[in-house]
């Protein structure tokens, strides 16, 4: 993905402030072997951005002044009330780099797993993410967790994802990602003929 930046001359509370009555949000990039540089950005580009998954966990090509660098997004701060972007931070990478990030999971085949299709089981997604390391250059968009095979009572854990080549889990724990559990509600229909039947043997 692309970003377009600019150079951020004055800095202090003023003149962010008046950056973003004039539609435009302030942020800053570091690391690598050049100095930070305060940016930046039009407010409403950048907002519809972090929307999008990918934004957040994909190497993107800033621009500033027509060269284009790799970052990765690093942190942004919203409004408390308001739709409003406050701030935003990106670090540089390059390929050799080995980053630690929190990359979405993609759960599949979950209504066709025997969990749910055989038993109308309940799967609680216990992670949305998870922190990896890799190279750069390796950093997948997201990862997928198959839940085909899931029956009820069983559990996915972290040593049971397939990694992408080159990608390895920061955590040494082998910690619960996905949970099938039986379902804890009677359906009406079951519940009528339950209450009929138990009349009909009263009588």
């Amino acid at each position: 993905m692309k970003v377009v930046a600019f150079k951020r001359e004055t800095q202090g509370t003023g003149a962010s402030r008046r950056l973003r009555i004039a539609g435009k949000t302030p942020g800053i990039i570091y690391g690598g072997t050049e100095a930070p540089v305060a940016i930046e950005l039009d407010h409403n580009a950048l907002y519809h951005a972090l929307k999008k998954e990918t934004f957040h966990s994909s190497i993107l090509d800033l621009e500033i002044e027509g060269t284009a660098q790799k970052v990765l997004l690093r942190d942004f701060q919203m409004h408390a009330y308001k739709q409003l972007v406050l701030h935003v931070d990106f670090q540089r990478v390059n390929d050799k780099d080995k980053i630690h990030i929190r990359v979405p999971l993609h759960f599949l085949n979950q209504e066709e797993c025997p969990a749910v299709k055989l038993s109308a089981g309940v799967i609680n997604h216990v992670m949305n993410d998870l922190e990896v390391s890799c190279a750069a250059s390796k950093l997948p968009e997201f990862i997928e967790v198959d839940l085909a095979q899931l029956e009820i009572g069983q559990s996915l854990h972290l040593f049971d994802l397939k990694l992408p080549e080159g990608v390895s889990l920061v955590s040494q724990e082998n910690l619960t990602v996905v949970t099938a559990a039986a379902p804890t509600d009677i359906p009406v229909d079951d519940a009528d003929d339950a209450a009929a039947s138990e009349a009909a043997s009263k009588e």
